[in-house]
């Protein structure tokens, strides 16, 4: 079983910057990828980047390659989301996912990853 938490998220102010971390526990695959989503109220789960081990790999949908950066540590299981320079618009609840890799087809699809932490709230005021 995976367990994935996610840390990080809180009250910030337009123009902040962030760092979301996705601690995973319990036994995975050698090969695989810890994607980031985000998720507001009556809207589906948005795919923003993920990154995988072996092979090493990070890649963002089209829609958030300007302020957002997808890192990671894989002796220490740890991923990373960096938010520049937020917006109101970035208020959502952020969710870390973790899939094999060999079980992707696209990494960018909710899905794709079977194993889903519980989320950490951003909320960015202006």
């Amino acid at each position: 079983q995976v367990r994935l938490v996610e840390s990080g998220g809180r009250l910030v102010q337009a123009g902040a910057s962030l760092r979301l971390s996705c601690s995973v526990y319990g036994r995975t695959s050698d090969s695989y990828a810890v994607g980031w989503f985000r998720q507001t109220p009556g809207n589906k789960r948005e795919f923003i980047g993920a990154m995988s081990w072996n092979p090493d790999n990070t890649y963002r949908a089209e829609a958030f390659k300007d302020r957002f950066a997808v890192s990671g540590d894989g002796v220490n299981r740890m991923a990373y989301l960096r938010i520049f320079d937020v917006t109101p618009e970035d208020t959502a609840l952020y969710l870390c996912a973790a899939a094999t890799v060999r079980s992707l087809k696209t990494g960018y699809l909710a899905d794709e990853y079977d194993s889903w932490g519980q989320g950490t709230q951003v909320t960015v005021s202006s």
